[in-house]
């Protein structure tokens, strides 16, 4: 079993910057990579970010291309997702996944199906 728990969501203005943390616990060493989703009122659920958990393969949403980074921090055993530029549009329940190990091979991105274990989602509120 893993958990995980989101933090760092809050309300900012158009073009200000935010830092999610995820923090992972429990069996780590069955864990392949960890995501960030988000899902708005009204929409379904979308991918932003990816990263494996050696850190060697991200992805990323188009629409957050360029303006989101997701990085992790090995000590911690918790991943980051720095927000720069924020827009309206971000505006959503912003939730943290945990991607175990597949024996048939991991699919990259991951799935909103493909994970395993979720985060109670921190919401991210930007609006002038």
């Amino acid at each position: 079993q893993v958990q995980v728990v989101e933090s760092g969501g809050g309300l900012v203005q158009p073009g200000e910057s935010l830092r999610l943390s995820c923090a992972a616990s429990g069996s780590m060493f069955s864990i392949y990579g960890m995501g960030w989703y988000r899902q708005a009122p009204g929409k379904e659920r979308e991918f932003v970010a990816a990263i494996t958990w050696s850190a060697t393969r991200t992805y990323y949403a188009d629409s957050v291309k360029g303006r989101f980074t997701i990085s992790r921090d090995n000590a911690k055993d918790t991943v980051y997702l720095q927000m720069n530029s924020l827009k309206p549009e971000d505006t959503a329940l912003y939730s943290c996944a945990a991607v175990e190990r597949k024996a048939s091979g991991n699919i990259w991105p991951p799935r909103s199906r493909d994970c395993d274990y979720w985060g109670q989602g921190t919401q991210v509120t930007v609006s002038s």
